[in-house]
């Protein structure tokens, strides 16, 4: 079962990183943009178009990425200090009256919204030539496709939390490091300080 959850883990992770390249590449794009726009007196009348479709195409492919390391924001100051139990309870809850509901909305209208835009060969009308708008729309219900699977890997992780009261593990992944972490880390001495 847990290399089940982890095959979807590694699906949700694979995605958000390929993703995470267009970042890149819409900094070399505005980069490019600001030095034919002010040193070439030459700009580019598509490229604001992309770069939101960049930047919002990187957003909703990183949405599975986020949840599969369970790095989404909790508003709950209290959900920290709730035994893990508690915690599983709360969080399938939610996931079956809010989180379910929503992505299947989200990749159902989606797709509607992906078909629609390639059926008439939809482009942007912030420009004259805009970029066409079906390859970031299509986007939209694979992000929630992607959503909805690792949801599904979330509310088994939930289950099987009520059932042994500890939290199932999670693939390793790169995480923040406070300084004090580092220090030890390193094996550092702070200013002034001695072993």
């Amino acid at each position: 079962m847990q290399n089940a959850l982890f095959f979807i883990d590694r699906i949700s992770s694979w995605v958000g990183q390929a993703f995470s390249w267009l970042i890149v590449a819409m900094t070399f794009l505005i980069s490019w943009e600001v030095f034919a726009r002010y040193a070439l007196n030459h700009p580019n009348p598509w490229a604001f178009d992309l770069m939101i479709m960049m930047y919002g195409a990187a957003f909703m492919m990183a949405g599975a990425y986020t949840l599969a390391k369970n790095g989404h924001v909790r508003g709950d100051v209290l959900y920290s200090f709730f035994p893990p139990r508690l915690q599983a309870g709360l969080d399938l809850l939610l996931y079956i009256v809010f989180f379910i509901p929503g992505v299947v909305a989200l990749a159902w209208a989606g797709y509607s919204y992906a078909a629609e835009s390639l059926a008439i060969n939809e482009h942007s009308t912030l420009t004259a030539n805009g970029p066409p708008l079906y390859p970031f729309k299509m986007v939209i219900p694979v992000s929630g496709v992607l959503l909805l699977m690792q949801g599904v890997v979330e509310i088994v992780r939930c289950v099987m939390c009520l059932r042994s009261g500890a939290w199932p593990p999670r693939e390793a992944d790169v995480e923040e490091v406070d300084v004090e972490k580092l220090k030890e880390m390193v094996h550092a001495d702070g200013p002034g300080e001695r072993r």
